[in-house]
């Protein structure tokens, strides 16, 4: 597998300018862009797979949302919301000097997604939304802010492993090879052990909104480009009734569910990568 290309965009908060990095594969030359964007604790790292299978077609290009991987930090964590990271996005996109993407979003990258695919003028052309949608359960997400920002000492690299499977276990069965590798993208050392791979502060806003079902049926229904939507069968954060309304209005996604999986699919097995692949090809 070649190394991916590593490079940096400038993004603003009221609070002064920020690096935000991003990673990408393929010809860099390539009009085809595909931008792959992480969940809230993870970082660009998590599409490498999916990223080389694509690089044949596409430009694949995966972000590293600020706070994350090898983006900047935010002085105000308030900064780390939704909204904010559509601006960003746009700048990256800009960057790119392409007129369309195709998207790929795993949770907070697919809510980043919906809400730039539900613009008008969206430079969105495909939008795959990977174990989320416009109804999100205030169960789930209480579930996450348990850990987002918190985490155990971790002296030693086999700690960190532990500990990365337990609250990734929602992520289903991986190989002892891919659980390195999502351990890997999450950690940094730091003199004592190890520490994860973000900014503790993004938990502030993420747990202020908490305490409600999120519910963003009104871009969704804005949305025209194609919409697939995958999830895992066992997912507590989108449910089979938000999934199957989501495949009846608005875009109408075509729906694929992965057995064996809750929140969310990683995009490491050949057969999630199979469904990402055919679907950002069929154009």
């Amino acid at each position: 597998m070649s190394a991916p290309r590593l490079a940096h965009v400038l993004v603003g908060r009221e609070t002064g300018v920020y690096r935000m990095a991003y990673r990408e594969w393929g010809d860099a030359a390539n009009p085809r862009v595909v931008v792959c964007a992480h969940g809230l604790t993870r970082n660009g790292r998590d599409f490498e797979s999916l990223a080389h299978a694509l690089a044949g077609d596409f430009r694949v290009v995966a972000p590293d949302v600020v706070g994350r991987g090898e983006s900047d930090w935010l002085r105000d964590p308030m900064g780390y919301q939704v909204p904010l990271y559509v601006q960003d996005m746009l700048v990256l996109i800009a960057r790119l000097n392409v007129a369309t993407v195709h998207w790929v979003g795993t949770s907070m990258g697919g809510l980043i997604g919906m809400i730039l695919a539900a613009m008008p003028g969206t430079p969105i052309r495909r939008l795959l939304l990977n174990d989320v949608g416009p109804v999100l359960a205030a169960s789930a997400l209480a579930r996450i802010g348990e850990y987002v920002g918190k985490a155990p000492a971790m002296p030693s690299r086999a700690a960190a492993e532990a500990y990365i499977r337990a609250v990734s276990a929602p992520f289903g069965p991986h190989s002892d090879a891919q659980w390195a590798f999502l351990t890997e993208v999450m950690l940094k050392p730091d003199g004592n052990g190890w520490r994860l791979n973000y900014d503790p502060g993004i938990a502030i806003p993420f747990q202020k909104a908490a305490g409600d079902d999120v519910n963003l049926w009104p871009l969704y229904d804005n949305i025209r480009c194609p919409v697939l939507l995958t999830r895992g069968a066992q997912s507590d954060l989108l449910s089979v009734d938000t999934a199957c309304a989501m495949s009846e209005r608005g875009p109408k996604a075509a729906w694929v569910d992965f057995e064996g999986v809750g929140h969310a699919p990683t995009f490491l097995q050949e057969d999630q990568i199979a469904v990402a692949r055919s679907f950002l090809k069929a154009e």
